[in-house]
């Protein structure tokens, strides 16, 4: 907790906009980094910027409030608040003795020329569930004193007792961790010691308040800093379990130059030898910030329905709001979150992703997470997998078969252990899964499958969840998300069968649903021959079917479905390669489609969702820089739609589309996250792994201009290289010093204090790269770390 001697409130938390505030959605106006982590979270440390002057909450409010949707966001930077370097950093650290005995330390630095004042607190304190649960035993935090000094004691029913020790202080405060109920609702509160309690005595100067309190469930440290210009002061802190006998903060410089040397090391180890400095930097911030993100996550939905005991029943209308029909979830885990500033929330497709690049640093996380979305008290009954807390029956691309495939293949390669346990936990969940999808989202059986928005926001000219009453999608995108699908569990189900030759039937099972999702989608129904590219339709009930003829990533996601089965696994499988013949060989004598299947000469076969003309054709489109081929990567809509805006009518409603590169302009989805033009990590990072498992097979025999247009011809390896490259790009620094992600505020990043902090942002500007949206979406931005270890020989 902080507190500059000008805010009016203290700074207990990050601050943000909600989305009726913001003029793009809700967004977190702070400033701050995460710099160092490791998977054991043995050292880790980040850095949080604070004002000199009165933190602008009411401004930042009015400013976006008051701008429109075509206007930019009123940033924290944007103020002025930071000019003549009138602020404090402050780094925090954790420097674990062992795990469950921790240093603390915070630096604070004035990085003003001029005298200034903070108050620093720090806070240790209880969940509050006593007040909700009578039959809990209420914690104790008290104050204790031996001969060096005094010190904080914590017992707990649970977990036992903590001892904090810290620094000398000026002075150290008690309260309750209860809510102010007058503050709030206007009803007496039982006592003084609520949970701001410590606002008004240090803000509001009411020094009494809790001057005999020496017990109680949230305690503060307080240390009042005047630093002068350009001075530093350290605080140290030690949590432990265990009573330390001798002075608790002896040299606490060792355990963290300790640490910090390790987490050099781990950072060294996972950075590719011949990456530079700068590239090394950006993946250990972009690991780091992912592995921050961990939050405890607990939401019972039977629980919350019937509301807390010794309180009033909640009303009865929450039996028929969201999420009402999931009584059977009941989440109590530590989650990998795409950003930790406001509630702790997941969505199932974000986890997916960032379980690849945790997996480059910890496997055994990163399938434990998969675990746990598919255990029965996640995923429904009926096999539908929970989307997100503000509607679970949503649903979300379904990648966790990729995602868990993905997993086990860099454990493989990179730590040498090849998990096919793990594979078979998941594999037996994941067909549940997927025989939900087969039976609710291809309703008609046709083997094209609708789903929705699909995570993808505002993607669509209409709301993909509202489809007018009488009509149907045929989505292009929820088709090839399952012929991927369908093609992930066939190669989980063959390389468990290396092992176990139980798993070759299931292996063809897969291989005849990827041949029918891939038949129908290719049935040109959604493909448009004039345009050459695929697009949603919609279907009236007379059963006409209208393209809708957006270029957008939707059209693209075909390019998703790809597998290359080597020779060496046809011949030892010989039932599979028996099975899989008898299967070709029927829908030949039947006239009917087979999918795009290739073979070489060693036997390798190619299985892909489109052919190699298709393939050419769509990627021509792609790649040109007046369509989809970004500075930073590839554009989620063609900026064709530029001068091209697509307009549609229906029911009296009118629906446009255009090509939006930077926040959104429409309020679909809450306006705070933009799939019109962009440039998305997660997306960018399929397409560059297609695109090399297409050159797997392919090799030199398939060349096209990159971009197109420019005569300059290469195989698809060296396409996925060069879109990686533009991918990493937002995050390095071009030859002026500055990173595309902050071109809004190259000054601020240009200053020597600053040059090397990095903010993973949500996605990306699709024209100049600059970073958009959540400040911190380190979830599945941090693939780009993953990048960088594959690609940085592209800089040697």
């Amino acid at each position: 907790t902080l507190w500059n001697h000008k805010d009016p409130i203290l700074k207990e938390r990050m601050f943000g906009l909600t989305n009726s505030e913001g003029n793009h959605g809700e967004d977190c106006k702070e400033l701050y980094y995460y710099l160092d982590n490791t998977p054991t979270h043995s050292y880790m440390r980040m850095l949080y910027k604070y004002p000199q002057a009165e933190f602008p909450y009411d401004k930042l409010v009015h400013e976006n409030r008051e701008r429109t949707k075509t206007e930019p966001e009123y940033e924290l930077l944007d103020t002025g608040i930071f000019n003549d370097n009138r602020y404090f950093d402050v780094y925090i650290e954790y420097a674990k003795i062992d795990s469950t005995d921790i240093m603390i330390r915070i630096n604070v630095i004035n990085r003003g020329a001029d005298t200034a004042e903070l108050t620093v607190m720090p806070t240790l304190w209880f969940r509050n569930q006593w007040s909700f649960d009578p039959d809990i035993m209420k914690p104790n935090i008290r104050l204790s004193v031996n001969e060096h000094g005094q010190y904080i004691y914590a017992d707990h029913p649970q977990i036992g007792r903590y001892h904090l020790y810290f620094n000398p202080s000026s002075e150290i405060l008690f309260t309750e961790n209860e809510t102010n109920q007058e503050k709030l609702f206007g009803v007496l509160n039982p006592h003084p010691y609520v949970k701001d309690a410590f606002h008004d005595v240090i803000v509001n100067g009411k020094t009494s308040l809790l001057r005999d309190k020496t017990n109680g469930t949230k305690a503060a440290i307080v240390y009042r800093l005047k630093l002068k210009g350009f001075e530093k002061e350290e605080i140290h802190l030690r949590l432990s379990n265990a009573e330390v006998t001798g002075a608790p903060l002896e040299k606490p410089l060792i355990i963290f130059e300790q640490r910090f040397l390790e987490s050099n090391e781990f950072g060294k180890c996972i950075a590719p030898v011949n990456a530079d400095p700068d590239l090394a930097h950006i993946m250990r911030q972009a690991i780091s910030g992912l592995l921050w993100t961990k939050q405890f996550y607990y939401y019972e939905i039977n629980e919350w329905l019937i509301g807390d005991k010794g309180y009033l029943p909640p009303p009865p209308e929450r039996f028929l709001g969201r999420n009402n029909d999931w009584k059977f979830l009941s989440n109590r885990d530590i989650i990998l979150m795409p950003d930790k500033w406001e509630y702790p929330w997941y969505a199932a497709w974000d986890l997916a992703f960032h379980c690849i690049p945790a997996a480059f640093v910890d496997p055994f996380f990163a399938k434990h997470q998969m675990i746990l979305l598919l255990r029965e008290w996640y995923m429904n009954p009926m096999g539908q997998l929970p989307a997100y807390e503000w509607n679970f029956s949503d649903v979300n691309p379904p990648v966790h078969a990729w995602a868990s495939l993905n997993i086990y293949r860099i454990e493989k390669t990179v730590h040498g252990r090849a998990d096919v346990d793990f594979l078979k936990r998941v594999f037996q969940k994941l067909l549940i899964n997927f025989t939900w999808w087969v039976n609710r989202k291809d309703k008609d059986g046709n083997n094209i499958f609708g789903g929705g928005f699909l995570g993808l926001d505002n993607i669509g000219v209409i709301n993909r969840n509202e489809i007018p009453e009488g009509y149907t999608l045929e989505q292009v995108d929820g088709t090839s998300w399952m012929a991927m699908y369908a093609l992930n569990m066939l190669d989980i189900a063959l390389e468990i069968a290396k092992t176990d030759r139980t798993f070759e039937d299931v292996a063809t099972k897969f291989y005849e649903h990827f041949v029918h999702i891939s038949a129908s989608l290719n049935e040109d129904r959604l493909w448009h021959k004039e345009d050459d590219f695929f697009y949603d339709a919609l279907v009236n009930p007379q059963g006409r079917l209208f393209p809708i003829q957006v270029r957008s990533i939707v059209g693209l996601s075909v390019l998703f479905g790809v597998s290359v089965i080597p020779g060496e696994t046809m011949s030892t499988l010989k039932d599979f390669k028996r099975r899989t013949d008898w299967f070709k060989n029927y829908r030949k004598k039947h006239h009917r489609y087979l999918p795009n299947e290739e073979r070489k000469e060693d036997n390798a076969i190619l299985l892909s969702i489109i052919n190699k003309e298709k393939l050419e054709k769509i990627l021509r489109t792609m790649l040109d820089e007046n369509e989809f081929l970004a500075p930073g990567g590839i554009r989620s809509l063609s900026k064709y739609h530029q001068r091209h805006p697509r307009h549609y009518s229906h029911a009296g409603k009118n629906y446009d589309i255009s090509y939006d590169p930077a926040e959104s302009t429409t309020d679909m989805f809450g306006g705070n996250s933009n799939w019109r033009g962009p440039v998305w990590l997660p997306i960018n990072y399929l397409l560059i792994k297609s695109l090399k498992k297409y050159h797997q097979f392919y090799g030199d025999s398939f060349e096209l201009e990159y971009p197109t247009g420019s005569g300059n011809w290469l195989n698809l390896g060296e396409i996925s290289h060069e879109l990686a490259q533009r991918v990493i790009s937002i995050f390095r620094k071009d030859a002026m010093g500055h990173r595309p992600v902050h071109r809004d505020h190259a000054e601020f990043y240009s200053r020597p204090e600053n040059r090397d902090l990095i903010l993973f942002y949500e996605y990306f500007h699709g024209d100049n790269s600059r970073g958009i949206g959540a400040t911190h979406q380190t979830g599945w931005t941090a693939l780009v770390a993953e990048l960088i270890n594959e690609y940085a020989w592209e800089w040697e």
